[in-house]
């Protein structure tokens, strides 16, 4: 009888919920069935707080008397959270915590927003779980993903979204403990990535729960918690670019032209995916045009977590941090990209990033490529992927100033003449290429600078003379002649053919 009396009870508040009286009658029995719980909730659980356990249980956003019911729970819930026992409530927590707000109407989002920030505020023991229920909703449910690229859904996430990250904010300013945790919790619930061994539905659906995942990231980063997180966002986000960019195989890039080289394909593909205002900074079309490169699922969402970067990194530097972001992003180049084997795209967006002030983000980036290529304390490995960094950037960088791209070709030329001339009294049949390959790296890029730019530097008199003025002969005609190290020289022939840089070598 007492049962029937208290669901009438709740059935009169779903039909009254607006009333000052109903809501207080609400908060009464709420309080009631938490008091009415044993020391343990499974010693003596009442009906009531069976029912109410059950409430925060059903995720069905459909039932209007059910979401009514959820309404005014929620709702009372936030003025009864003192009584809540994290020992004697457990079930009932662990059913608020689980909520997806994406199931449900903006009345439901904000009565559930508003009983976690209330939770939050109301004992330091439920912070975390109040910041990873909210980090949760970073992305849908999965069988929600086909509906959020739709208009309709688009217009969802922005709601849950803006909802998210505004009870982040407050959380945040009624316990300032929380950003201690919020760093972690964010990257660690971070979507694991697909193998490729994995059924093509899964890969997909893993790959958009990750893009969507990432936007609110870099929303974090963007807003008013941003400044107080460093820069783990955006270093967590150029992480998960590699990854992805680790996954695409270049079998599968070159699978509809097979002629195609590194050469040809990382200069040219990926200019044809921007263009250059009159400044010359980079002006994303549709993407980085991987998705034409014959690659699978990873290159397409790698094409558009890297267009969402950019336009990320553009907005902060429309805001006056682009500084504070090239730090961040510089940091995330040396740790996450440089040593890393088989990553071919990433780069690409620190080359957006210098775009946007050449002068000081784009020097600053060919000169620390520069410095670590010539720091004998760096690794062989690391040398040489900074100087293949540095051509492929110097090449491709048509915002950078001549004057830069000359002065950057003449280090390198000095440096590769400085240390060809501790050896030119060596046989050439005591020579062991293996040793000098952090040389012969520095020759290939010269080379490959030399194919992009020669035309540019000898069509301006003063850089045709600096250009006239390198030792470029005497560092490929010496006793380490690196032209016949075999995976040196089939890359210059090609660029021999195409530049005429033979007969400025007098070859």
């Amino acid at each position: 009888m007492g049962m029937e009396i208290e669901n009438n009870k709740m059935e009169v508040i779903k039909e009254e919920e607006d009333s000052e009286v109903t809501d207080s009658e609400m908060v009464r029995f709420l309080r009631n069935a938490l008091q009415e719980v044993g020391e343990t909730e499974f010693e003596s659980s009442t009906h009531h707080y069976s029912d109410l356990v059950a409430v925060f249980g059903n995720q069905d956003g459909r039932d209007t008397d059910h979401v009514a019911l959820l309404v005014a729970s929620s709702r009372a819930l936030s003025r009864a959270v003192t009584y809540i026992d994290i020992d004697r409530h457990n079930s009932l927590l662990s059913n608020i915590f689980r909520m997806s707000i994406w199931n449900f109407g903006e009345n439901v989002m904000d009565a559930l927003i508003d009983l976690i920030k209330a939770l939050a505020a109301s004992s330091g023991k439920y912070v975390e779980d109040c910041l990873e229920m909210l980090v949760r909703n970073f992305k849908p449910p999965q069988n929600l993903l086909n509906f959020v690229s739709q208009p309709h859904g688009i217009a969802k996430k922005e709601k849950v979204q803006d909802r998210v990250h505004k009870a982040l904010k407050d959380i945040a300013e009624l316990m300032p403990v929380s950003l201690l945790y919020l760093n972690g919790i964010v990257v660690q619930r971070m979507p694991r990535m697909s193998s490729k061994n994995d059924f093509p539905r899964k890969i997909k659906d893993d790959l958009q729960l990750s893009e969507i995942y990432v936007e609110s990231m870099l929303k974090l980063e963007r807003g008013v918690l941003g400044r107080f997180m460093g820069n783990v966002m955006l270093s967590a986000v150029v992480y998960r670019l590699v990854e992805l960019d680790v996954e695409i195989e270049w079998d599968e890039i070159l699978q509809d032209d097979p002629s195609k080289g590194i050469f040809d394909m990382e200069i040219e593909d990926t200019d044809e995916a921007a263009d250059y205002n009159d400044d010359g900074e980079v002006c994303l079309k549709a993407g980085f045009g991987l998705q034409k490169m014959g690659a699978d699922a990873f290159a397409d969402r790698l094409d558009s977590l890297m267009v969402l970067t950019c336009e990320h990194i553009k907005s902060r530097a429309d805001e006056g941090h682009l500084h504070e972001v090239f730090d961040t992003l510089l940091l995330s180049f040396k740790k996450s990209i440089l040593d890393t084997h088989k990553s071919k795209f990433a780069q690409f967006v620190m080359f957006y990033a210098c775009s946007l002030d050449p002068e000081r983000c784009g020097v600053r980036f060919a000169v620390t490529l520069a410095d670590t290529f010539v720091r004998a304390g760096e690794s062989p490995t690391t040398r040489m992927s900074a100087v293949a960094y540095l051509a492929s950037y110097l090449s491709r960088a048509r915002f950078l100033p001549s004057t830069l791209v000359v002065s950057m070709l003449k280090r390198l030329v000095d440096w590769c003449a400085k240390y060809y001339c501790k050896f030119q009294d060596v046989e050439e049949e005591n020579i062991n290429p293996h040793v000098h390959r952090v040389f012969y790296s520095g020759c290939q890029a010269v080379m490959y600078v030399l194919c992009y730019r020669m035309r540019m530097m000898v069509d301006v008199p003063h850089l045709k003379s600096l250009l006239l003025d390198m030792p470029l002969e005497s560092i490929f005609r010496n006793s380490l002649d690196p032209l016949k190290v075999q995976n040196l020289f089939v890359g210059c022939l090609v660029i021999y053919l195409r530049s005429g840089i033979s007969l400025l070598l007098k070859i």
